[in-house]
Formats: structure tokens, sequence, C-alpha cells
């Protein structure tokens, strides 16, 4: 099966200048391609999850792919699906963040110059180079005001206002496509459906930049479709925010759990689209979900799958050890680390590393609302100390309740946690 037919059977295809002929030229060829990444922060998130595997997708399809970090592009900010503009960041700020995504990138995708790689680029190393002389004059006349005012990216944003500043980044990006396109011979650009206005006028810009050429320039455009959810909720957002790659912002076990807990209506889709298994492997998912659902086995397949990518086997192991503990309720196993990942969002009370009265603690760390009902909690067995239920009113919590000498996790009735941190 061809990469295209495989990307279309996945539903990783919005929109396409020419499919046959984008077919037949990837069939013909070993074609470089790009996908830009503006750093609008020191993470990527889950939003970005679709372009790095299309990246993957292409380089194992032995194609050449080059992954564009805005560094230029990220000092004016992209107007394609904002209402208001964006605030700029300083240069230190963005040649900051810019490294941390060349980084981050390199442990999603395999960078290097031979045959197999990716390669990474960064488009300040030309766009901070130009005088505004040049940006008018071999970029600006290219581009009509009333073509620019048709983009969507633009139109949307007329009532409501839009800078110059912003708008001028359709010419940026554009500039992106022709200079990657004389320099490393890309002929195809790949990105969100939002993209699809700035990726056109890149096209409109080689085509119009090179209309001296004896040959016809061969140039393509492809978009990913903006993930939707079953339920009408919005895709990678969460109670607590944004779900990142960086596993300090969003830990390994909070990663898996998102895509665990994925709807039943939306898992086959986005096993189809972020995970590289082969067809037949989803069929017989489909199977599980419509028969079994209750196990969960394609959940848990695609948790495993995106995990593994992006944060490695090891980190998978450690968020499916957090999961089982805290499902069984023995999270006496636990090391430290595993502990601030599975409890990272529960109750916290820190207090000195002394002994404390069971009661006094249940009552000081908000988990029982008075005296009198911490003995009633207690009394009942509604208190567990790291997984073990505890019934005796005088117990007091000392080193021996301490896990790793720092942590004492309690839970109150079946599933409510509360984590004491002994400083």
């Amino acid at each position: 099966m061809d990469i295209l037919t495989d990307l279309d059977k996945r539903g990783l295809i919005q929109q396409t200048t020419d499919f046959e002929g984008l077919q037949q030229h990837l069939a013909n060829n070993t074609v470089s391609l790009y996908c830009g990444f503006d750093p609008t922060a020191d993470s990527l998130h889950i939003g970005h999850l679709l372009p790095v595997t299309m990246l993957k997708r292409f380089q194992e399809a032995g194609h050449r792919p080059i992954a564009l970090i805005g560094g230029g592009t990220g000092m004016i900010g992209d107007p394609s699906g904002r209402t208001s503009e964006r605030s700029l960041n300083t240069p230190e700020v963005v040649h900051g963040f810019s490294e941390s995504l060349r980084n981050q990138l390199a442990t999603l995708v395999e960078f290097g110059e031979g045959a197999g790689k990716v390669r990474s680029r960064n488009n300040h190393d030309w766009l901070s180079n130009m005088s505004v002389i040049d940006f008018l004059r071999d970029a600006g006349k290219h581009f009509g005001v009333n073509y620019m005012l048709a983009k969507d990216s633009v139109a949307s944003r007329i009532e409501q206002g839009i800078t110059f500043t912003e708008f001028s980044y359709m010419i940026l990006q554009s500039i992106d496509f022709l200079k990657l396109h004389e320099e490393e011979d890309v002929t195809m650009q790949i990105g969100g459906s939002d993209q699809w206005g700035n990726i056109t006028a890149g096209l409109e810009f080689i085509r119009r930049s090179q209309e001296n050429h004896e040959e016809e320039v061969e140039a393509f455009g492809l978009t990913v479709p903006l993930v939707t959810k079953a339920d009408g909720s919005k895709f990678g957002k969460t109670a607590g925010g944004a779900i990142w790659l960086d596993a300090e912002k969003t830990t390994p076990y909070e990663f898996y759990q998102f895509w665990y807990n994925t709807d039943d209506r939306d898992v086959i889709k986005f096993l189809k689209m972020f995970t590289f298994l082969e067809h037949e492997q989803y069929d017989k998912l489909q199977v599980e979900v419509d028969e079994r659902p209750g196990d969960r086995v394609a959940q848990r397949t695609l948790a495993e799958e995106i995990t593994r990518f992006v944060h490695g086997q090891e980190a998978l192991d450690q968020a499916q050890k957090i999961s089982v503990s805290l499902f069984s309720g023995d999270v006496k196993a636990l090391t430290g680390e595993e502990i601030k990942q599975g409890f990272k969002d529960v109750p916290t009370w820190e207090t000195e590393k002394e002994d404390i009265s069971l009661i006094d603690a249940l009552v000081q760390a908000s988990i029982s609302s008075s005296k009198r009902q911490a003995r009633e909690d207690v009394k009942n067995g509604a208190i567990y100390i790291n997984g073990e239920r505890n019934t005796n009113i005088d117990h007091v919590l000392s080193s021996s309740d301490r896990l790793e000498d720092t942590f004492t996790i309690i839970r109150r009735g079946r599933r409510k946690y509360f984590l004491i941190r002994f400083q």
C-alpha cells in the first residue's frame, strides 16, 4: 500500500492540492517535505502529535522529512485559528523555546543527514537576515492584498482587527517554503488544516518566483484534519489544561491515563490516526470494542502505543505500574518518583517529619471535617494508610508509615486519595 493511500485510510488527509499528482510524485521520487513548528512554548503538546507522526510515517516510507523550527516566524505569531493577537515573546524566550522544541523532536524522530533520517532547520537562519527592502521587493510584490484578504486566517480576523505584523505571517511562511524548495529540493509541505491558506500561498509564491524557469515547478500541499471527540469536547484539553509531551509538564502516568480514558466511540479513530499498527489490527480491536467494551483492550493498546512512542518503554512500564497500584489500592510498592506522578493532583498536606496522631493528621490534612468525624471514619473502616485499612483511633503516624521516609498515602472510602508529605 502506498503511503498516500495508507494516510487516507487512517483518516489523516483533510486537504491536498492534487491527490493523484501527489500520489504519482511520491511513487516516482524520494520526496523532500517539511512541517513547521512555531516555538510558542517550551514543549509540544498532543495537538502537535499528528504532524510529528506524519513526519515519521514519511520517514519510514523512505522519503526525506524536515522539521522546521519557527525561530523566525515564532517572533511574529500565526493568526490562523485565533480570535486575537498573540503576545509577542522576547527574542531570548523564542530562542530558548526553539532549542527546547528541537531537542524534544529529536527524541520522537531520528535526526540526521543520511537516508532514513529527519533533518532539522530553523527559519530564523534566513528570516533574521532579510532586510525590509528585500522582504518587500522579493516577496511582497508576489502577494496581492485581495488574495491575502480572502484567506481564512486573515478574513476571520478582519472584524476583530488584525495588525500588519500578523497579516504578514503568510508571506513569511511562504518564504520558508520557497527557501526550502531552493536549498533542500522540498516539494511538499504538510500541516494542520488551519494551515491550508498559508500552504497554498507558499505554493503560489514558488510558482510566481520561478515563472521564468523552463521546467514546470512540482510542489504540493497536504493538511491533516482537526482532531475532534465524539462527545463534542475539545481534544487534548483536560481540567488541568493541555496535555504536554514534556514529562515535567504532563507526567507519563497522566499521559497514559489520558489515552486510556478515551471514549469507545473515538478509540479506533485515534488508533488509526496516532499509532503505527497495521490496518488488520484495527479490525481486531474494533471487535474488542463491540463485544467486550468493559475490557478496554483498545484503550490499553492506544495508551501503550502512544506513551511508548513519546516517553519510551521504561516510562510506559512505570505508568502501568502506577495505574495497577492505584486500581488495586496496593501502593506500598511505589517508589517516591512514582508517588509524585500518581498523586500529582490529589490533595496534599505538608508537615514536619515528626510523629502525629492519625486523628490529628486527618483533621489537619482536611481529610475529615472534625476530630469527631475522624474517629468515626477510622472506627467505620473508611481510612486506609498506604493501602491497608486502619481502625485504631489511637494510631500514631510514625516513620514506619512513611514511604521512602517522605510520603504517607491516605485513602478515605473506595477511591478518595490524599497525600501527606513529610518535610
